[in-house]
């Protein structure tokens, strides 16, 4: 994750600050929770005695609560301090994964979800607030990069040893082990991340003028794109595992390498997607949807052969995870006035596809198409997200890609803004 922080050229770029990373740090325990039931559906459904859609309900439990919670928590904690805000949130994510695995049924570990999820999702959004300030606007990109590494590394870390924590010890101690590497993450953002007071006088935080965000068409068709590009990548990833052994015929002790290859290329996506997203925001989301697109359609073709589904998967998580810094950056640049609630849309947005696309890959496999209509679907949605991003390209046009202030500032702040504001294209 620290290569993340690295100067792509010869051109010096000041380092990301040490709190950035420790922001990435937590997201990674948020990120092995969030992802690892890819890994534990076959464990956890035969425990519970539900079926594996049933099972994979409770991704999209966790992704609604990020939807919901992700607006609702950035809007109520606005005016506290930020590292306060930060720390409270982590801690009840931290107990929501001792009760999700001391759980006894699957209604209360449905529950335990839902809430962990709500104290995520407000994490995320102030979080993301809280790295994209301390940095030059220039590499708001690099920043995101660099806490959606946490996300990458957990793929490539926290969801393997998930699954094999699964298979050896029940899936059970997954929860433990995470509600572990939250209290580490606690340390951290206690020990590390600047504290802050909230805004006084014209810098006094208001919601009313946040909101105004939503006025902007661009911000919707952000959002959209968001949600579209997660819908297809997680209607996917969320049934990897019984694809894997069940159409391309692996043992289900591949699973874990299979998942932690998949992280890796998300590594490697987040990596260049950062490096590059600042520079070429429109051409980073249409390179990483496109690919993504195509990828999902050829496993579709080709998940019966196992070396084929294991390449692939590798290639989603390059793809997917190249456009996680562009669609990140390019909400803060069409929010600019509103970064608490830029962060929450933005983490609703991917939320929402979360949501999204496990269920419609659940409803796939209960009408009986099979695991390959489930990569299908996937690159029909990754499909409709590149339209999206592409009726976003053209009404971008040469305007400033900071538009939110215009819309919600007096006359005369509107017109310091534009003098001080360079005019950038995507």
């Amino acid at each position: 994750m620290l290569a993340l922080g690295m100067p792509p050229t010869s051109r010096s770029r000041p380092s990301m600050p040490v709190a950035v990373y420790v922001l990435g740090l937590s997201v990674f325990a948020l990120g092995t929770s969030e992802f690892m039931l890819s890994g534990l559906l076959q464990p956890l459904a035969r425990d519970l005695g539900v079926s594996i859609p049933q099972a994979g309900l409770l991704v999209s439990a966790f992704a609604i609560g990020m939807v919901v919670g992700a607006p609702v928590l950035a809007a109520a904690t606005l005016r506290l301090p930020r590292r306060t805000t930060l720390i409270a949130l982590l801690a009840v994510f931290g107990l929501g994964q001792v009760a999700g695995a001391l759980a006894p049924s699957y209604g209360v570990l449905f529950a335990s979800r839902v809430v962990s999820a709500l104290a995520c999702a407000g994490f995320w959004a102030v979080g993301a607030a809280v790295a994209v300030s301390l940095v030059p606007e220039d590499a708001r990109a690099r920043a995101m990069a660099v806490m959606i590494g946490g996300l990458s590394i957990a793929n490539i870390a926290g969801v393997p040893a998930g699954a094999l924590l699964g298979q050896h010890a029940g899936w059970r101690s997954a929860f433990w082990a995470v509600a572990a590497l939250s209290a580490v993450g606690l340390v951290g953002v206690v020990a590390l991340v600047p504290a802050t007071k909230p805004g006084t006088g014209a810098d006094t935080p208001r919601l009313r003028r946040e909101l105004a965000i939503y006025r902007d068409r661009q911000v919707w068709l952000a959002v959209i794109a968001t949600a579209l590009n997660a819908a297809a990548v997680f209607c996917l990833f969320s049934y990897l595992a019984p694809l894997l052994t069940e159409t391309a015929g692996l043992k289900e002790s591949w699973v874990p390498s299979v998942l932690a290859l998949f992280g890796v290329g998300a590594l490697i996506g987040t990596a260049v997607g950062g490096r590059i997203a600042d520079a070429h925001l429109f051409g980073t989301m249409y390179g990483g949807i496109g690919a993504s697109t195509l990828v999902m359609a050829v496993l579709a073709l080709t998940a019966h052969i196992a070396a084929a589904a294991i390449g692939l998967a590798v290639l989603l998580g390059v793809a997917a995870f190249t456009t996680a810094p562009a669609l990140n950056a390019r909400m803060f640049n069409v929010a600019g006035a509103a970064p608490t609630l830029a962060g929450a849309t933005t983490t609703a947005a991917f939320n929402t596809g979360n949501t999204l696309g496990p269920w419609l890959g659940g409803l796939v496999i209960s009408a009986g198409l099979g695991y390959s209509a489930v990569a299908w679907t996937g690159a029909g949605l990754a499909a409709l997200a590149l339209a999206t991003t592409a009726v976003a390209s053209r009404l971008h046009g040469g305007t400033s890609r900071v538009v939110a202030r215009s819309a919600a500032a007096p006359a005369h702040e509107q017109r310091d803004e534009q003098a001080a504001q360079p005019t950038v294209t995507g």
